[in-house]
């Protein structure tokens, strides 16, 4: 059982002060992850893309905006100067489905009700969630095995429930909402930017391309 990192466990009124442990205390989270398994995730992702399979992302609160931001930048920062081409849909972008399904059946079903219409199997379905433990998040990973939809889960705390779900996970084990976001928004980015890099148009010049 990985221990989990409290912060702040003191009222800190030094801006200096707390702006040095929160940093801090995210950098060694982001230096203590299994680069091995991240290394697997990229490949599961990479095959995805080259046999033009789907890949679907959600979160709940801040992490609904880092599945959002992960659909932007896949589509279109990890495409550009590339010849990829790669199926990326947030499940929160539609707003008025979302509502509906809210609405009309249940809070509990809004992603899964969408990944059960649209996903197929080998698709893969990125999840993130800072307690692992959401009820919506949960259903959207039971209707992914039951589709043979590979699950990649991003967590905090000890991973919850969807850790044990996943094909691959990568926790970070701290109780500070914020910094674990922070940690799964850097690594979206890192695997996006890798992503695009490694497929670079070989005539294209890396020191022109925004990054």
């Amino acid at each position: 059982m990985e221990k989990i990192i409290n912060f702040p466990t003191k009222k800190i009124l030094d801006s200096h002060e707390y702006y040095n442990n929160y940093i801090k205390i995210k950098d060694q989270l982001l230096k203590k992850i299994n680069k091995k398994k991240l290394k697997y995730i990229i490949k599961e992702i990479l095959v995805a893309i080259k046999k033009q399979k789907n890949i679907f992302s959600c979160g709940n609160g801040g992490s609904a905006s880092t599945a959002e931001h992960l659909s932007c930048d896949f589509s279109k920062q990890a495409c550009t100067d590339t010849n990829l081409n790669i199926k990326v849909f947030s499940l929160n972008s539609n707003v008025s489905l979302m509502t509906a399904i809210a609405n009309d059946i249940s809070y509990d079903d809004i992603f899964s009700f969408q990944l059960d219409r649209f996903g197929k199997s080998s698709d893969i379905l990125l999840l993130f969630s800072v307690s692992g433990s959401s009820k919506n998040i949960l259903k959207c990973a039971k209707v992914a095995r039951r589709k043979k939809i590979k699950i990649i889960s991003f967590t905090g705390f000890n991973g919850g429930k969807i850790k044990r779900l996943s094909k691959y996970n990568i926790n970070f084990p701290s109780n500070n909402f914020g910094i674990v976001e922070d940690c799964h928004l850097s690594l979206m980015h890192y695997i996006s930017q890798y992503i695009r890099i490694i497929n670079f148009k070989n005539n294209k010049k890396i020191s022109n391309a925004r990054f």
